[in-house]
């Protein structure tokens, strides 16, 4: 496997880095975090003009119609600059699987915006209690179209999302992926506030009634497992963004504060705790670029996915933790910016499951194959239309 980007992509990351280095600061964050939305519409505007948010988008909707890896590479940096915009929210979990699955009427209706700035997408995957592979929301044929009843909760960025990506089980049978409007009747949305304090959305879905294009094309429900493993690789991908910035703060941090007339990183303890934080972040990335670039190749990544969220959950918090310990009294004081890794890595770590649940995933696939849980039948990975 090679990971190195493309020149189109370098030159993308570069750009992306240009404009979360200038506009994503400890200020401005400071700022944005003292708002109820917590939405940078500065730097999303930005994005927007520059063309970034269009990498993944058809070009007939007026994007560059490139891969998922470049939506990885703006989320790497969204990470790395603990940037207040949904950037894996809109790009992967929105508009992704309407660009696979969904009719030109679709792609027309959501994707145009994605690229201008003005919509804003999520995907409602984690019901309470419940498996993101097997949600309990159901779908049932209405006239000419489609009734969805159900609970979705801790929707990334769904406060601001114009409309959803709401996985359902049609007709009582295997889950398909309908969009869903967030200003449709029996839609009604309740703010939560999560560790990292980017608010998410409790959505009640009672009766919501949508049109035959809603639905993205069907594949018996492997759709839905297209979509949670980008979701699932993405945002291993943003924690990786984030863990690399924690470790460069502390080493830097280290470097510059001295005890006994020498700076602490010279210290046997510091340097071996700082090394690991290293170690754990280097597999961290490893492992989400490898799940990501399997994915964007076409190749089955169930697997890759399940070791990359494992990773991300289980590492990327022993990189935060020891970063904040190495800062000492610091590292706990909100005006110095390490504290928001922290708490992304510990909200992201259990967005669509923690540990066990990637365990647990990896061991059924282990055991029955991929696309399997707990012996169930194998999903064959759908083609994007």
């Amino acid at each position: 496997m090679d990971f190195s980007l493309t020149e189109d992509q370098q030159a993308a990351r570069e750009l992306a880095v240009t404009i979360f280095k200038d506009l994503s600061t400890h200020e401005r964050l400071r700022e944005v975090e003292a708002t109820e939305s917590r939405f940078d519409d500065k730097l999303w505007a930005q994005l927007a003009g520059s063309g970034l948010l269009g990498l993944s988008v058809p070009k007939a909707q007026g994007g560059e119609g490139l891969g998922f890896l470049e939506s990885c590479v703006l989320a790497e940096e969204a990470g790395r600059s603990a940037a207040a915009v949904p950037v894996v929210a809109t790009l992967v979990l929105g508009a992704a699987p309407i660009a696979a699955f969904g009719s030109e009427a679709l792609r027309d209706r959501w994707l145009t915006g994605v690229c201008s700035g003005s919509t804003i997408l999520s995907g409602a995957l984690e019901e309470p209690g419940g498996d993101p592979f097997a949600p309990v929301t159901t779908a049932t044929a209405d006239g000419g179209g489609w009734r969805i009843d159900g609970t979705k909760t801790c929707v990334l960025s769904g406060m601001l999302a114009d409309a959803l990506v709401v996985p359902a089980r049609l007709d009582g049978e295997a889950a398909e992926l309908f969009v869903v409007p967030c200003d449709a009747n029996g839609v009604s949305r309740t703010r939560q506030v999560p560790t990292s304090g980017q608010p998410e959305a409790h959505v009640e879905l009672d009766g919501v009634r949508v049109g035959p294009d809603d639905l993205l094309r069907p594949t018996g429900g492997g759709n839905l497992e297209w979509l949670v493993e980008r979701a699932e690789a993405a945002l291993c991908v943003q924690m990786a963004g984030a863990c690399k910035a924690a470790v460069e703060m502390t080493a830097r941090y280290t470097s510059e504060r001295r005890q006994f007339g020498k700076p602490i990183a010279e210290f046997q303890a510091v340097g071996q705790r700082a090394a690991d934080a290293y170690v754990d972040a280097e597999a961290v990335r490893l492992t989400a670029w490898q799940a990501a670039w399997r994915l964007d190749a076409g190749l089955p990544a169930s697997a890759e996915v399940a070791v990359a969220k494992f990773w991300a959950d289980d590492g990327a918090q022993r990189v935060v933790h020891g970063c904040q310990h190495l800062h000492g009294g610091v590292g706990v004081d909100r005006d110095y910016p390490v504290h928001r890794y922290f708490l992304m890595i510990k909200h992201l770590a259990l967005t669509l499951g923690g540990t066990s649940q990637s365990l647990l995933r990896l061991g059924d696939i282990l055991a029955y194959g991929p696309g399997s849980r707990s012996g169930s039948a194998p999903h064959e990975e759908p083609a994007p239309a």
